[in-house]
């Protein structure tokens, strides 16, 4: 067994601990030694650093009131650590400006690299190399972990997967640093202000995907704003007269172009000083939960497990895809009760003409509302299983398919009944009181949910751990023990999925239909002020530090907000034709009318990719010093 954490190892007396892994209660002895022994391990795989003695990780129990140690510690030396910056292609500014992949040998060259200084990599990156390094543990020639015999294990599979897979690894997780989160609470969310988030210290403790989403969150919330302002005059001085949303429409069209071919730039820009937009793709391994027989990877050369595509063709043809449009039918059924309510509210209205029925015509749309979240959030869950179900081999194939699932979903589920009360009943007014009743509704939900909800029950447990740690009497580091038990039972955060789906709605209810309720970007821009807090106040308070993510862009999410954009030119050009305006332009021929719309909802969508295509992704000065970094890696090809 190693030794009790209250012992300090010889060769590394400043040990400090950057990660935590909980085993099971009861583990088997001989599990947790040959475990933390392949931790601990030298590099046996040759390279010109791997006998060295210190380029290895480093394993300390945590010893806890009842003696057990069920809890390890792990860090590593300040020269393992940029090891392994090399080695997942950590790109760091040189002493030039330039930005550069980080190699051990050329180290002297990059900004503020000393041999004392520690700092030169942030916690969240050095973090971010020990899950690497943990997850790239393969077995060499054992076919079972010790002490279980019923957890198989095959060259090349991923020792911490097989026993996270196994029951026996409860979790990894990266710790806090107190300090530095007390610094960046009280810069972020400590004070009220009007201002920038801090986004460079964002991404120094949490990385660079966490730190994208709250850029993207803080930019799209002052895109809003033109909308907000231009909105709140149109509200007042043309609250019922629908013959003037021509130009508001318009307004729209250009704005959710615009906006998105502008985030681009800005995300590159980011990117590149954060170092992301070099790093260059690692290949993927199989993803945790994927199973099948084992077989040889044409691509590796290892053994692996191999899956049929055709069975997984026939899962998602034959299973996924029927359930996904029996959900959507039901879905489209709970609208028609939705609309039946409204049906009744209204004749009571017009039976009763009071107060209290004139607050009944907002109850159906609050109701619905209320049942649209549950309805998202139970599929939710229903998508998660069967895209697993389906054994994708990759994470990212897993991710795409689950997006897919629910982006469908939540989108006719959310404005279906949007699309039918403005294309069916050519209701106006009454898709001015839905919009407003289900934006207004969900972030109000979306705000309890995830943020308020949470945090008071974390605030309720964090109580009951403090009582119960005041009776601990031990000579280990009490303040150390305390974090580690307080943060091992906080919620785990699973990631920006359900932030920007919240956001993807967000868009969906501002730029297709605004134009009929222009205080829905008003409404945006508080829900989204609100969410900045909110959204740091969870990261810092109510979750467990997630481990840093590396990431170029948002992902398929830039492709999904551009789906919508495309979307709400259809939607805003025929909220146009329907006009008491434009139809006078054509009193004699609907066919002309419907022509003419279809002509100009063409014309505008030409202009929409011509747009994309020609204002560019990334700033000249970003390119230049792209393709700079690109002549200068192929000729030093050549010199080799």
């Amino acid at each position: 067994m190693a030794e009790s954490w209250s012992f300090l190892d010889t060769f590394e007396p400043n040990f400090t601990p950057l990660v935590v892994i909980e085993l099971a209660k009861g583990t088997k002895e001989e599990t947790i030694e040959w475990f933390t022994k392949r931790i601990v391990d030298k590099k046996a795989n040759g390279g010109e650093y791997s006998m060295i003695f210190c380029a290895q990780l480093l394993v300390k129990p945590l010893v806890t009131e009842n003696g057990d140690e069920n809890i390890y510690l792990v860090g590593a030396s300040p020269f393992r650590l940029l090891l392994g910056a090399e080695t997942v292609g950590l790109v760091k500014e040189c002493n030039d400006n330039s930005m550069r992949t980080f190699t051990y040998s050329s180290r002297k060259t990059f900004k503020d690299f000393a041999d004392d200084n520690d700092n030169f990599l942030t916690m969240a990156e050095c973090q971010y190399i020990i899950k690497h390094e943990l997850e790239n543990l393969r077995a060499k020639d054992e076919k079972i972990i010790p002490g279980y015999p019923q957890a198989k294990l095959y060259p090349g599979k991923s020792i911490v997967r097989r026993l996270l897979t196994s029951g026996i690894l409860v979790q990894i997780f990266p710790l806090h640093d107190r300090e530095e989160l007390k610094k960046l609470r009280h810069s972020w969310y400590g004070r009220v202000k009007v201002g920038y988030q801090p986004l460079d210290e964002i991404r120094c403790y949490f990385g660079e995907t966490i730190a994208l989403y709250f850029g993207f969150l803080e930019y799209f919330t002052f895109a809003l704003i033109p909308m907000a302002v231009i909105g709140i005059p149109y509200y007042v001085f043309a609250w019922e007269d629908y013959d003037k949303y021509v130009m508001f429409a318009t307004f729209n069209l250009l704005w959710s172009t615009v906006i998105l071919e502008v985030w681009k730039r800005i995300c590159a820009i980011m990117t590149y000083r954060w170092g992301t937009l070099l790093m260059k793709r690692q290949f993927e391994e199989p993803r945790p939960g994927f199973h099948g027989v084992l077989g040889i990877n044409p691509v590796t050369g290892r053994e692996e497990p191999v899956y049929s595509s055709i069975k997984r063709q026939i899962r998602i043809y034959l299973v996924s895809l029927p359930f996904v449009c029996l959900c959507l039918y039901f879905s489209l059924y709970v609208m028609m009760i939705y609309f039946d309510l409204e049906q009744w509210a209204l004749d009571y209205h017009a039976e009763n003409e009071s107060n209290f029925s004139s607050l009944m015509l907002f109850v159906p749309s609050i109701i619905y509302a209320i049942v649209i979240e549950i309805m998202n959030r139970i599929y939710r869950y229903a998508a998660e299983f069967l895209t697993s179900w389906e054994n994708h081999r990759l994470e990212s194939s897993y991710q795409n398919h689950l997006i897919l699932k629910v982006l469908v979903f939540n989108f006719l589920n959310c404005f279906a009944s949007l699309f039918y009360i403005a294309f069916v009943l050519f209701d106006m007014k009454l898709l001015r009181q839905s919009l407003a009743t289900l934006l207004i509704t969900s972030q109000i939900l979306n705000q309890f949910a995830e943020s308020l909800l949470p945090y008071w029950l974390q605030k309720r447990h964090k109580k009951r751990m403090k009582k119960r740690m005041g009776s601990l009497k031990t000579d280990t580091d009490l303040s150390l023990v305390e974090q580690v038990n307080l943060e091992k039972e906080m919620g785990t955060y699973f990631g920006t999925f359900d932030d920007y789906l919240e956001l993807f709605l967000q868009f969906g209810y501002v730029s297709l239909f605004s134009c009929v309720y222009p205080l829905a970007a008003v409404f945006a821009v508080l829900n989204n002020i609100t969410e900045i807090y909110s959204d740091a106040l969870k990261m810092c308070r109510v979750y467990k530090r997630p481990f840093a993510e590396p990431t170029a862009n948002i992902g398929v999410w830039q492709l999904a907000f551009e789906t919508m954009s495309v979307i709400s030119v259809v939607t805003n050009c025929i909220l146009i034709g329907m006009s008491p305006q434009v139809n006078a332009l054509f009193p004699d021929s609907k066919m002309d009318l419907i022509l003419t719309v279809a002509l100009v909802e063409h014309l505008l969508l030409a202009i929409k990719f011509i747009m994309a295509f020609v204002i560019p992704d990334k700033p000249r000065d970003i390119q230049i010093k792209l393709a700079k970094l690109e002549f200068e890696s192929l000729e030093a090809l050549k010199q080799q």
